[in-house]
């Protein structure tokens, strides 16, 4: 049913919402409509941005996580983005979720700004010893995909 930009921003308005359920959905609803929409989510770009410096709630995190690397980010936002996901990728106390989507996230973000792959190929070597089966599958995933 959001197939334009001011349906989209009446859905982003549930992510403001005091219902951790409402916003879990609203979040999974814009994750997937934007794979194919990413552009809806450039007018909202400081508002995600925020969310991630706040977000507390892990189904909210996991979404953001993705949702961040579809944005035309500056390179400071860029830098800052790329810290708080390499951050929550490799915080041991963030959720196994959080955690692959976070990496999947800086993959993403490594598309788009392949300079970074040194970094990148550190944390995963460091995330990869701690021998966790959801993240290392992940990991062989992305670096299949590399290939």
């Amino acid at each position: 049913m959001v197939n334009n930009q001011t349906a989209f921003d009446e859905l982003f308005e549930g992510l403001t919402y005091s219902d951790r359920k409402v916003v879990m959905r609203t979040a999974d609803a814009i994750e997937k409509i934007t794979l194919r929409k990413s552009d809806y989510l450039q007018k909202h770009k400081i508002e995600l941005l925020n969310l991630c410096q706040s977000a507390k709630d892990i189904e909210l995190k996991w979404h953001l996580a993705l949702l961040v690397s579809r944005l035309n980010l500056t390179q400071k936002e860029l830098g800052n983005t790329w810290d708080l996901l390499t951050k929550w990728a490799s915080d041991r106390k963030e959720s196994k979720i959080v955690r692959v989507n976070s990496i999947q996230g800086l993959f993403n973000l490594l598309q788009q700004n392949p300079s970074l792959s040194q970094d990148f190929n550190l944390t995963l070597s460091e995330i990869g010893k701690e021998n966790v089966a959801s993240l290392n599958a992940r990991i062989k995933k992305l670096q299949n995909a590399s290939r």
